[in-house]
C-alpha cells in the first residue's frame, strides 16, 4: 500500500515539474474562504483565458520548486495552496486572478514566478495592469516607425528641393525658347 502511495506521489510530482517548467508564469494563491460556486467561476475564467488552475500539495510543489531552482519560495507553501499557470501568455494568470480578487477578496495571492524569477504580490498586481502583448508590440513598432518616418522626410527634403529647382530651371529655359 505504501509503495503505491509513493509511486502516485512520484507521478504527481513529475507531472507538476513538467507543467511548472514549461510555464511562462506561475502564481500561487491561498484559496481559504472561497466557496464552491466562486471556485467554479474562477476555474471557468481560467479556462477561458488559457490558464491552468490546480490545487497542489505543498510538499510536492516545494520539492518541484527546489528542483527547478526556485529555492526562495519556501514561505509560499504554508496553508492551502493552488497555482495558476500559463504556457502561452505570461500575463494571463495575473490578469485572471486580479479580475477574480476584485470581486472575491477571500482569494489571497501568495507569490509567483515569472521566467524563473520570484514575484511578490505587488509585482503580480502590476503585471496584471500591463496591456496585452499585441498592444505592446504595436506601441514599440509605432515608436520605431515615427523616428524613421521623420528621418526619411529630412533626407527627402533636399532631394525634393533639388528636383523642384531643376523643374523650375527647365520651365524657365522652355519659356525662354518659346
Amino acid at each position: 500500500m505504501e509503495k503505491k502511495q509513493r509511486l502516485e506521489k512520484a507521478r504527481i510530482q513529475a507531472e507538476l515539474r513538467e507543467k511548472m517548467s514549461q510555464a511562462k508564469a506561475v502564481i500561487f494563491v491561498d484559496f481559504r474562504g472561497v466557496n464552491v460556486a466562486d471556485d467554479t467561476k474562477l476555474r471557468r475564467l481560467c479556462r477561458e483565458n488559457k490558464v491552468e488552475y490546480k490545487v497542489i500539495k505543498n510538499t510536492l510543489a516545494n520539492r518541484v520548486c527546489v528542483e527547478l531552482g526556485w529555492d526562495d519560495l519556501k514561505d509560499v507553501f504554508q496553508g492551502p495552496t493552488a497555482m495558476a499557470l500559463s504556457t502561452v501568455d505570461p500575463v494571463a494568470p495575473a490578469k485572471v486572478l486580479r479580475a477574480f480578487t476584485a470581486e472575491n477578496t477571500a482569494l489571497k495571492i501568495k507569490g509567483g514566478v515569472l521566467e524563473g524569477r520570484r514575484l511578490s504580490e505587488e509585482k503580480i498586481m502590476f503585471l496584471a495592469t500591463l496591456p496585452p502583448k499585441e498592444e505592446l508590440l504595436a506601441k514599440v513598432a509605432g515608436s520605431i516607425k515615427s523616428p524613421l518616418s521623420s528621418l526619411v522626410m529630412v533626407l527627402n527634403g533636399p532631394l525634393a528641393g533639388f528636383a523642384r529647382a531643376l523643374n523650375a530651371l527647365r520651365e524657365k529655359r522652355e519659356s525662354g525658347k518659346a
